[in-house]
C-alpha cells in the first residue's frame, strides 16, 4: 500500500533541503565584484560541460561547453580572466558569464573546452592562478524614485 506523505511533511522537507544547500560551502554574492585588471586569485579549478550544455548560464547567455568561458562566484560578468594552470604552465584566457563553482575550495569552474586548453581536462582539477585582463566598467548606482 503506497504511503501518503502528506502536507505535515513538507516542513521537514524544506528543512532538510536548506540544511543540505547551507552546508555546501560556497554561496552567491549579493553583488557582483568589478575586479581591476591584474587582480589576481590562487586556488583549484575545476570544470563543467554536460548537462549544463545548451542551458542558460546566470548571465543568461546559452552554456556552450566547448567556448572559452567559465563560473566565478563573484566577478562580474563579461570580466576576461588568464587561467595559468600551474600543475602544467598552460593558460587560457576565458570570459566569466556564470556563477560557481558552488564546491568548497573551488574558485572557478571552467567549461570543457576551456579545461582541454588548459591542460586539466582528464585530471578534472588543477591548481590555478586567476589574473584579470579586463572587466566591465562598474554601472552606475540605480537612480532614485521618487
Amino acid at each position: 500500500m503506497p504511503m501518503n506523505i502528506g502536507f505535515h511533511a513538507l516542513p521537514l522537507s524544506a528543512a532538510v533541503f536548506a540544511i543540505f544547500f547551507s552546508s555546501c560551502g560556497a554561496r552567491r554574492p549579493a553583488k557582483a565584484i568589478y575586479p581591476r585588471t591584474g587582480t589576481s586569485q590562487s586556488g583549484i579549478a575545476s570544470w563543467y560541460g554536460d548537462p549544463y550544455h545548451g542551458r542558460q548560464t546566470a548571465s543568461g547567455e546559452v552554456f556552450d561547453m566547448e567556448q572559452m568561458t567559465a563560473a566565478h562566484r563573484a566577478w562580474a560578468f563579461g570580466t576576461i580572466v588568464n587561467v595559468r594552470n600551474l600543475d602544467n604552465g598552460r593558460t587560457v584566457l576565458v570570459k566569466i558569464n556564470d556563477r560557481g563553482p558552488f564546491v568548497r575550495g573551488r574558485i572557478i569552474d571552467l567549461s570543457r573546452g576551456a579545461a582541454r586548453e588548459a591542460g586539466m581536462l582528464d585530471a578534472g582539477l588543477a591548481k590555478v592562478k586567476l589574473t584579470v585582463v579586463s572587466a566591465p566598467a562598474h554601472p552606475p548606482p540605480p537612480a532614485r524614485g521618487r
